[in-house]
């Protein structure tokens, strides 16, 4: 069972969830990066994390409900809203989520955090 890799985008882009993140043990990215520019689009960011293997994680549901309709490939994308959550929420949700998700469980999915929130 692939282990699920993710993305930050640049909503989601906090520089202290990627550090606990991958404390935990997790594979974590962020924007920006080596392959990921701070300025790129959110097609741009959900097809460079596509091609890394990476899930997405991001704020900006609206724009990616979308783009999960025009690229069904990726790796999945998870989608919370902002304002209902703390950062130590987000923190042990996406714990739990990369904890007990597959990579293959996840691909083509869009899905919503909370179903990680204990």
């Amino acid at each position: 069972m692939p282990k699920l890799l993710l993305h930050l985008d640049a909503d989601t882009s906090i520089k202290v969830l990627n550090s606990k993140l991958r404390e935990l043990g997790h594979d974590v990215t962020r924007t920006p990066n080596d392959w990921m520019p701070l300025d790129a689009s959110d097609e741009k960011q959900l097809l460079e994390a596509t091609v890394h293997e990476r899930a997405i994680f991001t704020f900006n549901i609206r724009d990616f409900m979308f783009l999960d309709k025009n690229y069904p490939q990726h790796k999945g994308i998870i989608v919370a809203a902002q304002n209902s959550w703390s950062l130590a929420d987000l923190i042990n949700s996406l714990d739990y989520l990369l904890s007990s998700t597959s990579a293959e469980e996840l691909s083509g999915q869009l899905r919503w955090l909370n179903q990680w929130k204990k």
